[in-house]
């Protein structure tokens, strides 16, 4: 029986092979960060407005994160993201906070240029 199924794979193996006429592809690289980092990049900052939920902050690094809505302006569906933001603008804003903000965007890392309260 192992010889009969041997044979059978033996035998159309390479007749099925020989139907492809397609080379073989060579496999594609993953785009990593350390990869992306040396290519050129949109100069153009893009400015978007949204509102969201402040779920972390971190005044050393100068970072918050927000839970936001979609931000039209940058074509970015709802999700959590963390961004850079001066001391100054989260001096008044604690996690939990509703929201309002702009941001800066440059292709890589977003800054935070205004945040307010939403009622």
């Amino acid at each position: 029986m192992k010889k009969t199924v041997l044979m059978a794979a033996m035998i159309t193996l390479p007749l099925g092979l020989a139907g492809c006429d397609k080379k073989a592809e060579a496999p594609k690289a993953e785009a990593t960060a350390e990869a992306m980092g040396d290519m050129a990049m949109s100069a153009e900052v893009k400015h978007g407005k949204g509102t969201g939920t402040v779920t972390a902050i971190d005044p050393a690094k100068g970072t918050v994160t927000l839970d936001h809505s979609e931000l039209a302006e940058l074509q970015w569906p709802a999700m959590k993201m963390g961004f850079a933001a001066k001391p100054e603008i989260l001096k008044d804003v604690k996690v939990g906070d509703k929201v309002s903000f702009e941001i800066d965007w440059d292709g890589k890392a977003g800054t935070v240029t205004a945040i307010g309260m939403v009622p």
